[in-house]
């Protein structure tokens, strides 16, 4: 179990943020699909699509973890009313965080393994060497779950 890692991650004050977009993902795996558009749209809006691949990877790691591990036993895997996952995008000047809000308390567990080939079992490994930090934190207050994010680095605009 990784503990909470609050570590750095920016301050999540809504009036610190140059830009913000979110989108609810239903708990299907189409979503990834949706993440991943999502995604692309937004990066084009902001002008960063050398940032695509790195943080599309590291999105569709998020999501997936969140449909595979952090829903309850039980959960339909159709679309419905109040999706259960979230994709958050935020960016400040020299930084973006994607986060993935989930219903789960569990706290995300990166495996022990030694196959790289290994189709499954990566996630967690795959989203630490693409972003430059990650980490995790539970949610207070009216929210259930939890928030799994990334964070990268974004170059220093030329003066």
């Amino acid at each position: 179990m990784l503990e909470p890692l609050r570590q750095g991650l920016p301050p999540l004050d809504p009036a610190a943020v140059s830009s913000a977009a979110s989108c609810a993902l239903p708990a299907r795996y189409e979503a990834v699909r949706e993440a991943r558009r999502f995604t692309r749209g937004t990066l084009d809006q902001w002008d960063m699509d050398e940032r695509f691949d790195d943080v599309c990877l590291v999105v569709s790691e998020l999501v997936t973890n969140a449909l595979r591990h952090a829903l309850p036993n039980g959960t339909a895997r159709v679309p419905e009313q109040h999706p259960p996952v979230r994709l958050h995008l935020m960016r400040w000047t020299e930084r973006l965080v994607c986060a993935v809000r989930d219903p789960s308390h569990d706290s995300p567990v990166a495996r022990e393994t030694g196959d790289f080939s290994a189709e499954s079992g990566r996630g967690l490994f795959l989203v630490d060497s693409f972003s430059d930090s990650w980490g995790w934190h539970p949610l207070a207050g009216t929210l259930n779950g939890k928030v799994v994010w990334a964070l990268f680095h974004l170059p220093t605009p030329a003066e």
